[in-house]
């Protein structure tokens, strides 16, 4: 093909790849896994090895703990609702039982109990699939019916049903090709989302139960195409909320539930570069925003407000601290935010007449951590349920007294004894905050975690893991697998690089469109400080990151290719510059905001040139790697690693001793294979891949 753009012209020999009906593109596809096959065919010991360990450590059957949800306030109507997992199945049981007893303490449901109702069992769901995933699941503010939105094939594309929980049946309302987001008006109507071609989710679409499918009402259609739409309704199920958004502006739409054919009310119309989120609070609206406020802050509107002029600030702008989300309930207001380069949750309390007082963070003892705010159901409550872990303590549930902050303990996630009956105790291990110093300066957190018998004199194998795009943070999160590379002699560090969202809105904006090759460098200033704090050496250490932490990961192995030995990019954005040139492709317009427009704007044409990785393939030795990819992926297209790898294999100068294979599942999406048995496998594979390239010497 072709391309011709600001004058500048570029013949690329591997865009018949793309189409993926043409015979010969599936069979290229397919001759690739059965190389890569091959070429991995010793790891399969070490594979079942890592298979077994995460096995073994993950208590397989196994629940949630139960959330008290009230139906129908003012009535009696209360249900416990959590999910089973079951040992052999790849997939969870949703369930619930009658809620007699009050809020009090959850029940004990370690076995199945006297009156659980299974609400859907997704193995069941999925029998015949090779793929499935869930995009919705919502039950009724009655709590009669079910609504849930499945996919079979891995393209997020859903079909929605309804299920009445008193029978078991499923009603003939069925909906096929819906997007993201489903939100009930009482029991009779059903508001959904679907999307354009371009998988842009552009329209907010009304159902009323027992209509047919083809009368369903256009509730808001979005023209334009850097928008996205969405919808869901608020705690007290008192409103629809219909949102609009694009990478740097937002608008509101509130609906009341019981009036689902009215008009919804614009709370405020969009400003370019000004995003907000609301929140109803009962007499009032809460805003989260950024207007002269890069890091956003708190404000309250009235409950009818129409415009920004009527925000009223209430946890003011605080330079370095982002707050991210708040929650209403009726006596207290649960803010998420970021501080310090850590996620946070902060409790304000409300007096009789719902107004804020003052507030304070929870606070914990660990140096690195991750907490967030899972809420609850139900807007009158003195609790609410968080969630922490840290990279040694695994994923733990608590529940909050909002008036005293004291945290009572629901459940921590079991780590059982691996194959060789060790238990998993948090002292073996050991996590640290370091910071790598970037070209410009910068300092660049680092979050690591090792055994603590591993030795800092180069010699160990390490592990570094980046993202850096769209504000998003990589905490330092508990990994079950992850603990078959420490008990190996492994370092794991997360590098967390311009262009995520560690550090507050600043440390975004200075990753990415014109400034997005700080992302990379951040990386390898990272990897500098591994090697050079003797936590390892170039030759034993491994990369990976995934979607645009696998750009992130082609970019630097052009821009750095001596620092490491091994590369996994897991569905990489690595044909950028391709990808956001066409607008007719699945999410390029949307994506101008974050990447620039190097359609229209030569500038940015020639910067996206300069580090897209498939631009920049050289006839240099590149560390070993292995890309994988989903054939329905409609984020990342397959054809981007199938491009990447074919063109490395023509330029490189690798020998036998660094591969670079390609590995397509058939069968899925964005996020990979979907059953717990089947990632558990795939996860091992990529880590066997990477132990065994480290432990080379050549």
């Amino acid at each position: 093909m072709r391309r011709v753009h600001h004058g500048d012209t570029v013949i690329d020999p591997y865009e018949w790849l793309r189409d993926n009906h043409d015979p010969e593109v599936i069979a290229h596809l397919e001759a690739e896994n059965a190389h890569t096959e091959a070429r991995t065919a010793h790891l399969d010991d070490l594979t079942d090895a890592i298979f077994t360990e995460i096995r073994a450590r993950t208590q397989e059957t196994d629940l949630s703990v139960p959330t008290y949800t009230v139906h129908s306030p003012g009535d009696t109507v209360a249900y416990w609702y959590y999910v089973r997992t079951r040992e052999g199945s790849e997939y969870p049981i949703y369930c619930r039982v009658a809620a007699g007893g009050g809020p009090g303490e959850p029940p004990d449901v370690e076995r199945q109990i006297p009156g659980e109702e299974v609400l859907l069992d997704a193995n069941a769901a999925a029998e015949g699939e090779d793929f499935f995933s869930l995009g919705a699941f919502v039950v009724s503010p009655s709590g009669r019916l079910l609504a849930y939105a499945s996919d079979t094939s891995g393209d997020e594309r859903f079909t929605l049903r309804i299920k009445d929980l008193s029978t078991g049946e499923l009603l003939s309302d069925e909906i096929a090709d819906i997007a993201y987001g489903v939100a009930w008006a009482g029991d009779t109507h059903l508001f959904y989302t679907r999307a354009d071609a371009a998988w842009r989710p552009y329209v907010v679409l009304r159902h009323r139960l027992g209509t047919p499918v083809a009368a369903d009402v256009e509730v808001l259609t979005e023209p334009d195409d850097r928008f996205w739409v969405g919808v869901g309704s608020s705690r007290d199920d008192a409103w629809i909320v219909i949102g609009a958004g694009s990478k740097l502006t937002s608008e509101y739409r509130l609906l009341p539930t019981d009036d689902p054919e009215g008009q919804p009310r614009l709370v405020a119309p969009r400003r370019q570069g000004v995003e907000y989120d609301v929140e109803p609070a009962g007499d009032r609206l809460l805003i989260v925003h950024n207007a002269s406020a890069p890091d956003f802050e708190l404000a309250q509107a009235p409950l009818e407000a129409t415009s920004h002029e009527q925000w009223e600030p209430v946890m003011p702008h605080t330079p370095g601290v982002r707050i991210q989300d708040v929650s209403a309930y009726a006596g207290h207001v649960v803010v998420s935010l970021r501080r310090d380069g850590l996620s946070g949750v902060h409790v304000l309390s409300r007096n009789d007449d719902g107004d804020l007082g003052p507030g304070a963070d929870l606070t914990f003892a660990e140096p690195l951590f991750d907490v967030y705010a899972v809420g609850g159901p139900n807007y009158v409550t003195d609790t609410v349920r968080i969630g922490f872990q840290s990279l040694v303590t695994p994923p733990t549930v608590y529940d909050v007294n909002l008036s005293t902050a004291e945290l009572t303990l629901r459940k921590q996630t079991p780590v059982l004894p691996g194959p060789d009956g060790r238990a998993y105790l948090s002292s073996d291990y050991v996590q640290e905050r370091r910071w790598a110093t970037a070209t410009d300066g910068t300092q660049i957190p680092l979050s690591i975690v090792r055994r603590a018998d591993v030795s800092i004199d180069g010699s160990a194998p390490a592990f570094l893991y980046g993202y850096g795009s769209y504000e998003i943070s990589i905490d330092p999160t508990f990994s079950i697998p992850r603990l078959s590379l420490l008990d190996r002699g492994f370092v794991y560090a997360i590098a967390h690089v311009r262009g995520g969202g560690e550090m507050g809105r600043a440390w975004y904006e200075n990753g990415k469109t014109l400034t997005k090759m700080n992302t990379f460098t951040d990386f390898v200033a990272a990897a500098d400080f591994l090697i050079a704090h003797d936590y390892t050496r170039a030759e034993r250490l491994a990369a990976a990151g995934g979607s645009a932490g696998g750009l992130l990961l082609g970019a630097v192995a052009n821009l750095a290719p001596d620092r490491f030995r091994a590369i996994h990019a897991a569905v990489p954005f690595v044909d950028a510059l391709t990808t956001i040139l066409n607008p007719d492709l699945p999410l390029t317009v949307m994506e101008w905001e974050e990447w620039g427009d190097p359609l229209h704007d030569a500038d940015v044409y020639a910067y996206m040139k300069s580090y897209s990785p498939y631009e920049n393939v050289a006839a240099v030795r590149y560390p070993a790697i292995l890309a994988t990819t989903s054939l329905n992926d409609t984020r990342v297209c397959y054809v981007e690693p199938a491009k990447w790898v074919a063109a490395l294999r023509q330029q490189a100068t690798n020998g036998e001793d660094r591969p670079i294979l390609l590995k397509t599942e058939m069968v899925a999406g964005h996020g990979g294979v979907s059953g717990r048995y089947q990632a558990w496998r795939e996860k091992a594979f990529e880590y066997a891949w990477l132990i065994d390239q480290v432990s080379s010497t050549k």
